[in-house]
């Protein structure tokens, strides 16, 4: 998936130890895409990451835009057990 960050998801990824690989592994593969309920143009994409306990990742992303653009990133606790 060909993707560009916000300068709010990059932040959201150094301060959060989110490693970019998590990141990609869930745009490319995601369990669970769900559209965001403020914003048509967004889409959540769900993961867990193996790698840190199982949390799952959420990745919005809007997919109204060339290339498409992640707007947020972080893990959701409210998806514990969804997955």
């Amino acid at each position: 998936m060909n993707y560009e960050l916000t300068k709010h998801a990059q932040k959201a990824l150094e301060e959060r130890g989110i490693q970019i690989e998590w990141l990609e592994r869930t745009l490319s593969a995601p369990e669970c895409v769900l559209p965001d309920s403020s914003d048509a143009t967004v889409e959540r994409y769900f993961r867990p990451i193996p790698e840190f306990g199982g949390r799952i990742l959420r990745v919005a992303v809007n997919t109204s835009v060339e290339p498409n653009r992640v707007v947020s990133v972080f893990f959701d606790r409210t998806m514990k057990g969804k997955l």
